[in-house]
């Protein structure tokens, strides 16, 4: 199969082998497709995102179709995550120490800065000068600002891609129960959950409501995390190392990854319960997250 430079540089970027491009190609070309059918140069941009629990491949699949479809169209294309967009670590100690400590630790919702993703998101459609925020997850803060990209001019394709993006609220009765020992042991009052699911529906609706389509990658359970966000926390390590850089204190170990994960149980397993049935487009994943199946839900 002969790869293109851009495709050489995709793989390069991931850390990925040449085989990823024949499982793209069979399984995401339909999507891309659609992608280029609907992302018209003269047209407003599409603002595609995709949802799946940690370490499913969302960051790989967002760079892939920017990639493919910036190659085919010829247009300028965007991957930004919602992980970015977290408070910085200044604001979410201030968090902790006002309405419940479970909240300095990055991931759910409530420790993101939506108001700053809804406003890049925006200034990219407009085609205006924007600054892409990232996060440096090695250091559990905001990338410095000298370190950050900026873009401007027409923008063909933004991929927003996030764990929680297009998560609903849950009912009230279904949080007075723990659903593991975090909530047990350290959100007792369950103030902290309550927390993460008003935000859930009131900032973060207008923030996926900017999409225009929903990818999902569903995950075959909540068990699966724990081993896919051990392997992203070992390719930033390598990254890092890499890179020459000698703080790797944000890297974690095994039991931080358990004890992490445990922030993302209540809303992984309640988006891996209603989800799948609303997405555009649903690829199940298996325990290797391989793609066992594609289907369209919401065209049904």
């Amino acid at each position: 199969m002969k790869i293109a430079p851009e495709e050489q540089e995709f793989l390069d970027r991931n850390q990925l082998p040449a085989s990823y491009l024949k499982a793209a190609n069979q399984w995401f070309t339909p999507l891309v497709n659609i992608l280029v059918d609907n992302c018209k140069p003269e047209g407003p941009p599409r603002v595609i995102g995709i949802n799946g629990c940690q370490g499913s491949g969302k960051s790989t699949l967002a760079d892939y179709l920017c990639t493919v479809v910036a190659g085919q169209l010829n247009i300028t294309t965007v991957s930004l995550s919602l992980d970015d967009f977290y408070l910085t670590k200044a604001e979410r100690i201030h968090l902790s120490s006002t309405v419940h400590p479970l909240l300095e630790t990055r991931g759910v919702p409530g420790t993101h800065d939506v108001q700053l993703a809804i406003n890049c998101i925006q200034s990219l459609v407009e085609g205006k000068k924007s600054i892409i925020t990232r996060f440096d997850k090695s250091i559990d803060d905001r990338a410095p600002a000298n370190s950050l990209k900026t873009t401007e001019g027409k923008i063909g394709l933004i991929v927003l891609e996030g764990w929680c993006l297009g998560a609903k609220p849950e009912s009230a009765d279904k949080l007075l129960q723990p659903v593991n020992s975090l909530e047990e042991n350290d959100d007792r009052d369950g103030i902290w959950r309550n927390y993460v699911n008003q935000a859930i529906q009131n900032d973060y609706q207008a923030l996926f409501n900017l999409a225009d389509e929903l990818i999902m990658l569903q995950a075959p359970s909540f068990d699966s995390v724990f081993n896919w966000r051990l392997e992203q926390e070992q390719k930033m390590k390598k990254r890092l190392k890499k890179e020459g850089i000698d703080d790797r204190s944000g890297v974690m170990t095994e039991q931080q990854i358990l004890r992490f994960i445990s922030f993302f149980q209540r809303v992984t397993e309640n988006i891996l319960s209603e989800m799948p049935s609303r997405a555009d487009h649903l690829f199940k994943l298996g325990q290797s997250r391989e793609i066992t199946e594609y289907s369209q839900p919401s065209a049904r």
